[in-house]
């Protein structure tokens, strides 16, 4: 009777076992299914209880390894189509586990400096993940060309006031615009220290993505530029544009042949030593070059406005001066000023050339009318390798 009893017990251990085996195996296989090939995380194509229903999956992605971003395979409209607005707050998780979360969607840079947001501006047909002068999303999310994005809509509206009242458009047409030199963003630098009409600087006269190449190249033929600065592009792209159906503008090329155009293809994160290094090589090699000087961007914008801030910080203009030169670029594009909009024009203001001084100088925003802006761009520059004699040199060239 002890035997049976015995091996009843057995049995009932065993198959205890057996289930509690089971259990964990099918466990097992759960959260292994839940892993892709190259063992990173996978996303629910149904409910995630961390973001919630996607509303995108496995979009592809392209690096805009020129200005840093990553870019999403589907057309703006598409994408608005899926129930996304401008002022959304999104969650973006990539193929490989690296996930964004609570990311602004604006048609601009309205986030603060450093921030990650997703973008579609205008004259880009894509949405495109971009950190607001920072490192490169594609770099700081290791991704690869074989990576994919799911998009979740964290909150309608969530950065709705922002959006509103930062929201600005422009159009790429010359009619709409007073002037060619309102439509190049085109002007010469005038602040105190500057020797007038040495310096200017505008949009992009080869790059032609908003039509404004061969307009720009007119101007500065007829301001007698005799070097240019290109802030964004390589040699590579310049060949490029240059072969291009829509290219018209001579001057640039006879510059460009004449190797009196620099390259710097700088990304727009001024805080990064890549981009320090680069400009104070660029500098000094500038100071070794006769004038007048031309310096753009694509826009004439962001890193066209911090470079020209920094200069003219450098030379001596106060903070009013460098602000009311950086400003006329709202203008230019959207008729934004401290009288017609002084709402915009604050916001603008804050976040973009106060952020840029404050950077420069190293001080609070509220501390720059009284700081030695100066001494932060001197500062700046020796950091990024600039010595002394050659900041001097470049002084030389460009002051009154």
């Amino acid at each position: 009777m002890r035997r049976n009893n015995y091996k009843t017990v057995r049995t009932v251990l065993v198959c205890t076992l057996l289930i509690c085996m089971l259990m964990f195996s099918l466990c097992l296989l759960a959260a292994c299914g839940a892993k892709q090939g190259d063992g990173t995380q996978a996303v629910s194509s149904t409910q995630d209880d961390e973001h919630g229903t996607p509303v995108l999956e496995d979009c592809t992605l392209v690096h805009n390894d020129d200005s840093g971003g990553i870019l999403f395979d589907i057309d703006v409209e598409k994408f608005h189509d899926l129930g996304i607005s401008f002022g959304d707050s999104l969650d973006v998780v990539f193929s490989n586990g690296y996930t964004y979360k609570d990311l602004p969607y604006y048609n601009g840079y309205y986030s603060d400096l450093g921030d990650p947001l997703l973008v579609t501006y205008p004259g880009n047909p894509n949405p495109q993940l971009k950190i607001n002068y920072g490192d490169d999303p594609w770099i700081q999310a290791g991704l690869s060309d074989d990576d994919t994005a799911t998009i979740y809509i964290a909150e309608k509206g969530a950065y709705l006031d922002i959006q509103e009242t930062m929201a600005i458009e422009y159009t790429n047409e010359r009619s709409d615009y007073s002037s060619d030199e309102v439509f190049a963003n085109f002007r010469s630098i005038s602040c105190s220290g500057i020797r007038p009409d040495t310096i200017w600087r505008g949009t992009s006269p080869c790059d032609n993505r908003f039509n404004r190449a061969a307009v720009t190249d007119k101007l500065i033929k007829k301001t007698g530029i005799k070097y240019i600065m290109d802030l964004a592009d390589d040699s590579e792209e310049i060949e490029e544009f240059i072969k291009a159906d829509d290219f018209d503008s001579p001057y640039f090329l006879s510059l460009y042949e004449s190797g009196k155009v620099m390259q710097l293809d700088l990304d727009h994160n001024y805080m990064s030593e890549e981009y320090s290094e680069k400009l104070a090589d660029g500098l000094a090699a500038m100071s070794e070059e006769d004038g007048p000087y031309y310096i753009h961007c694509l826009e004439g914008k962001g890193r066209t406005g911090f470079v020209c801030a920094l200069i003219e910080a450098l030379a001596g203009a106060d903070y009013e001066e460098i602000v009311n030169d950086f400003m006329i670029t709202y203008d230019n594009y959207y008729g934004i000023t401290k009288d017609s909009d002084s709402k915009r024009y604050e916001l603008i203001k804050t976040k973009k050339i106060d952020e840029m001084l404050s950077y420069i100088a190293g001080c609070d925003t509220d501390e720059l009318p009284q700081a030695d802006l100066s001494a932060g761009a001197r500062k700046y520059l020796q950091d990024a390798g600039m010595s002394d004699a050659e900041i001097n040199a470049f002084l030389d060239r460009i002051s009154d």
